[in-house]
């Protein structure tokens, strides 16, 4: 008996909405509907791409992709700012129609999630049929598009979600798993990045395939912690189960400069309003979670990216500030393009342990 045959069966799909931020646009103001359009920041600035529409990706367009360069991939690409609160509410619809169907619902942000419909008895119990009703429930009462895939386990549901957008949906048998592992691409699994891509690649990684005939040693020694999970992958062995409720370990503010700056004196400046945001947002956790570390990133024009972390159970300008320093330090007269800070938080202590730790440990 194989590891994944001794585990009972999951029904698991992955539901994603089709380019969501667009498509609620496009729903609320008919002049969006036929023309390529993205959700950005203004092109004369350092903005990139929240989402685009579907027309916009056809000329090469995609999230992620800085506005000006999405301009000139698509001259006719209109760029609007993001109503995110819009955005938050819609969400709150669609997991209200989630929950019909089971409280094992996993969001991964506000267009997406896992839901676990193994005990789920609506639709005669079929994961095929539930995924089309939640589509469907979705279109009627909200007038938006998903996507949605169906499989035992949670990486090839979300992969399946991929195979027939938009408004399309991929059911994965657990006959038909070994088939579709065989030829499926490693860039496509969640989490391989194009750093481990191109990793891979020098070993002559490109498909779980070639994993598969891969030694299991060398995997484990080259690769670590990757390795063993594209070990498990690529044989579609996935025992992570669906999280109702995904545990926050970290909080994070960030800002991307309209122009360069230089020096410590501008970084100072630049470093008082992230630590008061980031102060504002740490107020709602505090009451269930713990600093443990602080830490800072720095982009620089180049791209490269420095971090420097300190445990610490305080959030602290001071400290901010003293690892800022350091960064700096390293590279003077480097231009910078983004400055960052973030906590590292952990379960609250119960309250006797918490007041001895100064509310903060």
């Amino acid at each position: 008996m194989t590891e994944n045959e001794a585990l009972p069966q999951r029904k698991i799909v992955h539901i994603d909405m089709d380019c969501f931020y667009a498509a609620v646009e496009m729903r609320d103001n008919p002049e969006y509907r036929d023309i390529p359009l993205a959700i950005g920041g203004k092109t004369d600035r350092r903005s990139v791409l929240s989402t685009c529409n579907y027309l916009a990706r056809s000329f090469g367009v995609h999230s992620a992709m800085p506005s000006f360069k999405a301009k000139q991939l698509c001259p006719e690409l209109v760029i609007i700012p993001g109503r995110m609160q819009v955005y938050i509410d819609v969400s709150q619809k669609i997991k209200e129609i989630f929950h019909r169907y089971t409280d094992l619902v996993e969001p991964l942000s506000l267009d997406e999630a896992f839901l676990d419909v193994t005990d789920c008895k609506l639709c005669k119990g079929s994961a095929t049929y539930i995924a089309q009703d939640i589509r469907r429930a979705i279109y009627e009462e909200l007038n938006l598009t998903a996507s949605a895939g169906v499989a035992p386990v949670k990486f090839l549901a979300k992969i399946a979600s991929d195979e027939n957008k938009p408004n399309g949906q991929c059911v994965i048998t657990p006959e038909q798993i070994p088939e579709f592992i065989k030829s499926l691409a490693l860039k496509k699994i969640p989490g391989v990045g194009k750093v481990a891509q191109s990793k891979l690649a020098e070993k002559g990684l490109f498909s779980c395939a070639d994993v598969q005939q891969y030694s299991a040693e060398k995997l484990l020694a080259e690769f670590g912690k990757l390795g063993g999970a594209l070990l498990n992958f690529s044989r579609g062995i996935d025992n992570r189960e669906v999280q109702p409720r995904r545990e926050r370990k970290s909080l994070a503010v960030e800002h991307t400069f309209n122009y360069d700056i230089l020096g410590e004196t501008q970084c100072t400046d630049k470093l008082l309003p992230l630590f008061e945001e980031l102060n504002r947002r740490l107020q709602k956790v505090l009451e269930e979670k713990m600093i443990t570390k602080v830490g800072v990133k720095i982009k620089y024009s180049d791209f490269t990216i420095k971090n420097a972390e300190r445990k610490s159970t305080q959030l602290s300008l001071f400290l901010f500030t003293t690892l800022m320093h350091h960064l700096l330090h390293k590279s003077p007269d480097k231009p910078i393009r983004l400055l960052g800070i973030s906590v590292g938080l952990t379960k609250r202590l119960d309250e006797p342990q918490a007041v001895q730790l100064n509310l903060l440990e």
